[in-house]
């Protein structure tokens, strides 16, 4: 069935609405023959908002929806009536998704938890009527601002998956058999590597309220934390991972010293990745127990396994049952004292230079050598102007220089006939 796809990345276009047209209308009534203006304002138009839902678990249906777009706000009309806000659209997605703005490549939200929400694109405020540019010696405005428009991104969708313990270990060490063995899970199981392509899951229960979600992830390789073989796919489901057992086949043929670099392996590829990631909590777990010469092969590497920080060591085979009941305690044993993973934070934009007690607005350079001025108020400013109408554009750079444009520019060292930019507007700038 197509739903039993595990697709973890996926791009999605987002717009938001935008905000309605002010509106310019004077009033006509009778006995009031200076009635004077009465254009209401625009409605604002819809945001749209990620929201995290527990009963998804992949990102397939962005495959074939990659385009979501809010309703913008209605436009305002006379006698002081304001347009109608849209309502926000929520797009569901499951626990563990990563959201990135491709256009700046930071990490906007890290949606865990259920109903977990993040705002991912605004929509636009509505413009303001001509009711509220009358002044005692400007009674008659014939402008008004249009909408703002809503805020437009490309977004990259990341899953990584969310489970209380890891099942890590090289390709065809036994990972997918010991899943099926302690939960109802059933991963493909096969006598070859990278049977496991894909995360798989499974929820071992050891009684009422004594319940916890293992992942069975892809087999990793020397090299994994620069991409090689499953390399980045494996690594960033690791990470939402509190505890880790480390399966290694000790029944294998391989020398001792072989077995225990293998082992060393696994743990210098975490590290290599995220550091944080060697410090969990971890479970060695010697699979393959009932071949010839395990036995000998397992004390060795326990000894080995537990200087280099192991909590504990413990031999037991997929196949036949033994030990794994002792795997699953020491599971619930660790996790009862693992701390849960930090999660990504947002990451801030670049630092910028504000002005001497300008802080609503800042300045930066671009590789243009423009300079381009960034801030709420401003940025709102010329998005709702008319730059086609000279009245509007007249009203929008007296609105500017309250706003602590000029003295930005000033502060910034701005010089006769360079360019600045703020949103869409571009102009040479005149001290």
């Amino acid at each position: 069935m197509i739903t039993d796809v595990f697709i973890d990345r996926s791009t999605i276009r987002v717009k938001a609405g935008d905000g309605g047209r002010g509106c310019v209308a004077f009033r006509r009534e009778k006995g009031v023959p200076h009635g004077g203006p009465s254009g209401g304002d625009g409605g604002a138009g819809g945001s749209i908002w990620l929201k995290a839902d527990a009963h998804l678990r992949t990102l397939i249906d962005f495959q074939f929806r990659p385009e979501y777009k809010a309703r913008r706000g209605e436009h305002g009309l006379g006698s002081r009536c304001s347009g109608r806000d849209s309502e926000d659209m929520i797009v569901l997605v499951p626990p563990g998704t990563i959201v990135r703005d491709l256009g700046t490549g930071l990490v906007i939200a890290d949606l865990v938890t259920h109903g977990q929400t993040a705002l991912v694109a605004k929509g636009g405020r509505g413009g303001r009527g001509n009711q509220h540019f009358a002044t005692s010696t400007r009674q008659a405005p014939d402008w008004a601002y249009p909408g703002v428009p809503g805020e437009s991104r490309t977004l990259e969708l990341e899953l990584r998956v969310i489970a209380d313990v890891g099942l890590l270990g090289l390709p065809n060490a036994g990972k997918s058999l010991l899943l099926s063995k302690i939960s109802a899970a059933r991963p493909k199981v096969a006598a070859y590597p990278f049977t496991t392509k894909e995360p798989q899951l499974g929820v071992v229960s050891l009684g009422a309220g004594e319940s916890f979600v293992v992942a069975d992830l892809p087999g990793l390789l020397e090299g994994a934390h620069r991409g090689v073989g499953l390399g980045h796919e494996f690594l960033r489901h690791v990470s939402r991972t509190r505890v880790l057992v480390h399966v290694v086949d000790v029944g294998t043929e391989k020398p001792l010293a072989e077995l225990k670099r293998d082992h060393d392996v696994i743990l210098e590829e975490l590290a290599r990745y995220d550091p944080i990631l060697a410090s969990r909590p971890r479970v060695l777990a010697g699979n393959k127990m009932d071949m010839p010469g395990a036995e000998a092969r397992f004390a060795s590497l326990a000894k080995h396994a537990l200087k280099a920080g192991a909590a504990e060591a413990l031999p037991m085979s997929a196949l036949t049952g033994t030990g794994v009941p002792r795997i699953m305690r020491a599971m619930q044993k660790a996790l009862q004292g693992a701390p849960i993973p930090v999660l990504t934070q947002p990451e801030a934009p670049a630092a910028v230079l504000s002005p001497k007690g300008r802080a609503r607005v800042r300045v930066v350079r671009d590789i243009r050598n423009r300079f381009v001025l960034r801030g709420r108020e401003i940025e709102r400013a010329v998005a709702g102007a008319d730059l086609a109408d000279r009245k509007g554009l007249r009203h929008l750079q007296a609105e500017l220089t309250r706003l602590g444009v000029d003295d930005a520019l000033r502060v910034a060292g701005a010089k006769a006939g360079e360019i600045v930019q703020i949103g869409a507007l571009e102009f040479e700038y005149e001290p």
